[in-house]
């Protein structure tokens, strides 16, 4: 049976904290493990490493602050996220990026903490995992300067454009798809463009408890995401692809274990 790795769940969310437990065990029945739980900024990221030490190698998390809390970076971001990346359990920098779609903090602040954790993660010798909505012009700016220093960075969540994926791919980024592939109505684009990333570039993920499928049937009772549902976003993206399931799948494994050095924790 082929296995999984999430590489980007909320585990913390508000949706799912109630439930973790369960999550994670329906998440293993599944053949989903382990989960990368993602931390968005410092005390979601203290918890989620936290978290961890009570599932060891059922969960790895992140320590990042995300652009919606990008108004939050100060004096002691940066030591704090230095001393949370040396746990264990932390196999990431992120989630950090740029998101001028919402524009929750300011966009020069975006930048900032952007640059930093870049800064950071590449002073660290750790791979990144970033975001970006609607300012892929200004990512890749930000990113072109850093991406040498890095030993690895994946955008996860990818919604973009063909020409947004092939600049993403010439940085030798890796590629993070969701079941927003699954959306006839806003994935159509990307359901075209999934075939174009190189088997050793793709990841798979949930963005639990969000991105719920649209295609999903029988139709879940609850609009929530979860990680038990990744196998049958990997089984979309391997139909549009013209692989097999089992094949897509290895890659992906071998991807998201060789990105987090899964096999030296």
């Amino acid at each position: 049976m082929s296995q999984h790795i999430d590489i980007a769940v909320n585990l913390l969310s508000s949706r799912l904290a109630a439930d973790i437990d369960s999550v994670i065990n329906n998440a293993v029945e599944h053949h989903v493990s382990p989960l990368i739980v993602i931390g968005s900024d410092i005390a979601e990221s203290i918890e989620s490493a936290n978290l961890c030490q009570q599932y060891p190698t059922k969960l790895y998390s992140t320590a990042g602050i995300h652009p919606h809390q990008a108004s939050s970076w100060d004096d002691d971001s940066l030591s704090q996220l230095t001393q949370l990346a040396s746990s264990k359990h932390v196999v990431a920098i992120g989630e950090c990026g740029l998101d001028y779609n919402r524009d929750f903090s300011p966009r020069d602040k975006q930048r900032q903490a952007f640059e930093a954790q870049l800064a950071l993660a590449a002073q660290l010798k750790m791979p990144v995992l970033m975001h970006c909505r609607d300012a892929h012009d200004d990512f890749i700016r930000i990113l072109e300067q850093y991406r040498h220093k890095l030993p690895n960075a994946v955008l996860h969540c990818f919604t973009g454009s063909k020409e947004e994926l092939l600049e993403c791919l010439a940085l030798d980024i890796y590629i993070g798809i969701t079941g927003w592939v699954c959306d006839e109505r806003r994935g159509a684009e990307l359901a075209n463009i999934v075939p174009l990333i190189p088997n050793n570039r793709l990841m798979v993920e949930t963005d639990s408890p969000y991105l719920l499928p649209r295609s999903m049937r029988p139709k879940p009772k609850s609009s929530k995401n979860l990680p038990q549902y990744l196998p049958y976003i990997v089984e979309s993206i391997a139909k549009l692809r013209g692989q097999s399931y089992q094949e897509l799948s290895a890659h992906c494994y071998a991807n998201s274990t060789r990105f987090f050095r899964l096999g030296s924790q």
